[in-house]
C-alpha cells in the first residue's frame, strides 16, 4: 500500500531538485577552488624571508546566491600577502557581493521586456523562485535599465573592421514614445562568413526614410565596416533601398515574400485572399526562375482584369522579387523574407504596448537593444552556412544551384591560351 505520509522533502521532485543544487553546490566549489590555485601557482616562487609570499588564509563568510535552483551555499577562499603589496583573490565566478547568479540577472529583463512591469516584477518573480526572491524592486529593475542605457552605446562603437557580413535584413517598427510621440526603430541583422547571424543597427530614425536608413549604413561604415554584403533582404519601403542602392552599389536586393503577400491580399476581398495566396505560393515556391515566371503569368491572367490594384501591387517589384534564385537553394528559406527580424519585433511591440508610452527615446532604445542581444545567443547558424564561400567569392548560382559558368570561362581561357 503506498504511503501517504511522505514528507516534503521525500517527494521525487524535491529530490530530484536537493540532489541537482548539491551537484551544483559542490561544482561551483571545485571551479572557486581551481581559480585560487591558479592564482597560487603564479606566486608560487615568490618569497619574502624564505617563506611563500601568498598563501591561502581559511575563507570569507559563507553566503547564498540565488539561482534558478534556488539558494545555493558558497564560501570563497581567502589568501594572505605577506608582500602587502595589495594581492587579493577575487573568483570571478563569485564576484564581491553577487547575491544571484548571472542567469538570473538575464532573467529579469526577459520579464520586463516581455511585458511585466516593474511593480509586478516582485510577484511574478516570487512565483516563479519562491518568497525568498528579495532584492528585486522597481528600483532595482529601473538601475538595469539605466545598465542597458549604458551597454547600447558602448555596442554602437563596436568594431566592426574585421567584419564581414555577406547578407542582411532590415525592417522598420514603430513605438510610442511619451504622449503622442512615435519613434521608427530601424533594425538590420547581418550573417557572418560562418552563418552566424547577430544584430547590427538598432537606430531611431524619422519614418523609414532614405535619409534616415542612410545614416544607418553611414554608421556602420564609420564603425570599420567596409565590405558591402551579397545580398539585402526587407520590405517595399523605398526609403532603404533607395539608401542601400547609393551606399552599397554592388549589393543585389531581395523583397520580402511574406510583406509583399499582406500588400497583395490587403487589396482584394477576404472571400479572395485564400485563392490568391495560393497562387502567390506557387509563385515563389517554384523551384525554378522560370517556373516563377510562369506563375507570375497566371496570376495576372487570373487576377489581372478584377484585382487590378492587387496585380500591379504583385508585379512593380518582379525583378527584386526573385533575387534569391542567384543565391544557395540552402538559403532561400533564410533570404525570401524578412522573417528574422519580424519574430523579434513581436516581443518588442509586447513590451511598448503594455503601457501608453514606454518612456524615452534612449529608454527604447536600449530595451530593444536588450531584447533583440537576448534572443540573438539562441539563433541557430544559417542552413548550409558552408556554401557562404562559394557566395563571398562570387560563384555563379542558377536556381539555387551552383553554376557551371566558371568551370566553362576557365576551359575557354585555356583553349586561347593554347592556340
Amino acid at each position: 500500500m503506498a504511503n501517504n505520509n511522505v514528507t516534503e522533502l521525500q517527494k521525487p521532485e524535491n529530490l530530484l531538485n536537493e540532489l541537482l543544487k548539491q551537484g551544483a553546490q559542490e561544482l561551483l566549489a571545485k571551479a572557486i577552488e581551481a581559480e585560487l590555485q591558479s592564482l597560487l601557482a603564479d606566486y608560487s616562487s615568490a618569497t619574502v624571508d624564505g617563506r611563500q609570499t601568498v598563501v591561502r588564509n581559511g575563507y570569507q563568510p559563507e553566503r547564498s546566491i540565488q539561482t534558478g535552483l534556488g539558494d545555493i551555499k558558497v564560501k570563497v577562499p581567502k589568501i594572505r600577502d605577506r608582500s602587502k603589496s595589495g594581492i587579493k583573490f577575487n573568483s570571478s565566478l563569485v564576484p564581491p557581493y553577487l547575491k544571484r547568479t548571472k542567469n538570473l540577472e538575464e532573467f529579469i529583463p526577459w520579464l520586463y521586456l516581455r511585458g511585466i512591469s516593474t511593480g509586478d516584477m516582485q510577484p511574478a518573480l516570487e512565483s516563479l523562485l519562491g518568497e525568498n526572491a528579495g532584492g528585486l524592486s522597481p528600483n532595482a529593475v529601473s538601475r538595469l535599465k539605466s545598465q542597458w542605457e549604458g551597454d547600447y552605446t558602448q555596442w554602437r562603437k563596436r568594431d566592426l573592421s574585421k567584419r564581414r557580413y555577406v547578407y542582411v535584413w532590415a525592417d522598420g517598427i514603430y513605438s510610442k514614445v511619451r504622449m503622442d510621440n512615435k519613434l521608427c526603430l530601424l533594425v538590420m541583422l547581418g550573417v557572418d562568413e560562418s552563418g552566424r547571424k547577430e544584430v547590427l543597427a538598432v537606430v531611431d530614425g524619422f519614418r523609414e526614410s532614405e535619409a534616415s536608413w542612410l545614416e544607418v549604413l553611414n554608421q556602420l561604415t564609420s564603425q570599420g565596416l567596409a565590405i558591402e554584403p551579397r545580398l539585402a533582404i526587407g520590405d517595399g519601403a523605398l526609403g532603404f533601398w533607395n539608401a542601400v542602392t547609393k551606399h552599397w552599389p554592388t549589393t543585389k536586393q531581395q523583397r520580402c515574400w511574406v510583406h509583399k503577400t499582406a500588400n497583395v491580399l490587403n487589396k482584394v476581398p477576404k472571400s479572395v485572399q485564400p485563392r490568391m495566396k495560393d497562387s502567390l505560393h506557387d509563385i515563389w515556391m517554384a523551384e525554378t526562375r522560370d517556373d516563377a515566371y510562369q506563375a507570375y503569368d497566371a496570376f495576372q491572367k487570373r487576377y489581372e482584369a478584377k484585382y487590378p490594384k492587387a496585380s500591379e501591387c504583385l508585379v512593380k517589384d518582379k525583378q527584386e522579387m526573385l533575387a534569391f534564385y542567384d543565391f544557395p537553394a540552402e538559403h532561400w528559406t533564410h533570404i525570401r523574407s524578412s522573417n528574422p527580424i519580424e519574430s523579434m519585433f513581436a516581443t518588442v511591440r509586447l513590451r511598448t504596448n503594455k503601457t501608453k508610452s514606454c518612456g524615452s527615446r534612449t529608454t527604447t532604445l536600449a530595451m530593444a537593444f536588450k531584447l533583440m542581444k537576448t534572443a540573438e545567443a539562441n539563433w541557430r547558424r544559417l542552413r548550409g552556412f558552408k556554401l557562404l564561400a562559394d557566395v563571398i567569392e562570387g560563384k555563379c548560382f542558377k536556381d539555387g544551384i551552383r553554376s557551371n559558368q566558371d568551370n566553362q570561362q576557365a576551359t575557354a581561357l585555356e583553349s586561347v591560351h593554347q592556340i
